[in-house]
């Protein structure tokens, strides 16, 4: 939003040649920007533009950008910001393992713990959110809020963010419960002249992420998520009746009859909250079912989309074609 100082320099950074890749394509998302940012990027020679009418934040951008790369034929997409924190030159690195065949999904590593360019509130902050995501994904993630990463276009038709704040960690948790292969690799960053727009204070960050984390990993793990939590409250449900049984085993019970209500709620409690897993869990298998059945529309719209374009003489097929957006 409102990049239009800052999109030149970026644009010009971006790589227009790659082994290994045949096309190179951009496409910027203009998400409700009220300054020329579009029009900017029409001037660059920006191949496709997506635009919102209003703002509606970074995760519903990302996911705009993502399938309008999809809908544009991109066998792989790489994402990067606007203002000029990530080294365009890097785009070769982290497309790299793709190409390779050994990731789906390629996070560029801004090496949070030296990084001369972060101050060391958000250094642990980064390493922090890092951990708990990689316990979270079950993945081996260094840098897990960078927004500097590749996707294959398998991964991509599996990948459907939900939340409204950040698709950083969203999506690496989804990826890493869908067992898809995620690689990070050390990248470059440059210091920006602006402060993020993603969030105005740090607590505020901090709580929204972890909403994040908490909804991804429960959305994917509900049944270990609600009979975890459920256990947890029965446990505790358990030492007052047990307090009340030692007193009324030693003739002083009725003196302490809250000790059995208390724990008595507590257990019921807990019961519901594991019946509420059990349920959520057939829920997720459904919302499996229906992912499965999002990726095959995707399938088919991209092969229309593919059928209806006009196809170059002498171009054949798209064997061991890649294109880049």
């Amino acid at each position: 939003m409102n990049e239009a100082g800052d999109l030149p320099a970026t644009l010009a950074a971006l790589p227009r040649k790659i082994a290994g890749i045949d096309n190179i394509e951009i496409l910027v998302i203009d998400d409700g920007s009220t300054d020329n940012t579009a029009q900017v990027a029409q001037m660059w020679g920006v191949q496709h533009i997506v635009r919102h009418r209003t703002n509606r934040g970074l995760a519903a951008a990302f996911q705009s950008g993502i399938d309008a790369a999809l809908r544009a034929g991109a066998d792989i997409i790489v994402n990067t910001d606007a203002d000029g924190q990530y080294a365009g030159e890097d785009i070769e690195t982290i497309v790299r393992p793709i190409l390779d065949g050994r990731a789906d999904i390629v996070i560029g590593d801004r090496g949070v713990a030296d990084n001369a360019h972060f101050g060391p509130v958000k250094r642990r902050l980064q390493r922090l959110g890092s951990a708990i995501v990689q316990r979270l994904a079950n993945v081996h993630v260094s840098d897990a809020v960078s927004g500097f990463r590749a996707i294959s276009r398998e991964a991509a038709h599996r990948l459907n963010i939900t939340t409204e704040f950040s698709y950083t960690t969203d999506m690496l948790i989804q990826a890493g419960r869908k067992r898809l292969a995620i690689v990070s690799v050390p990248v470059r960053t440059h210091a920006t002249l602006r402060p993020s727009r993603l969030f105005r204070s740090i607590p505020r960050f901090i709580v929204n992420t972890g909403i994040t984390m908490a909804r991804a990993y429960t959305t994917y793990n509900p049944l270990r998520a609600f009979v975890g939590l459920g256990l947890a409250i029965g446990f505790f449900g358990l030492l007052p009746v047990l307090r009340f049984l030692w007193f009324w085993g030693n003739g002083d019970g009725d003196g302490h009859v809250q000790s059995l209500v208390i724990g008595g709620v507590l257990l019921v409690l807990g019961a519901l909250v594991i019946v509420f897993g059990i349920l959520a869990d057939l829920m997720a298998t459904n919302r499996k079912l229906i992912e499965t059945s999002l990726t095959r529309l995707r399938d088919i719209e991209a092969r229309l989309d593919a059928a209806e374009a006009p196809v170059a003489e002498g171009a054949g097929d798209r064997s061991g074609h890649r294109k880049v957006a």
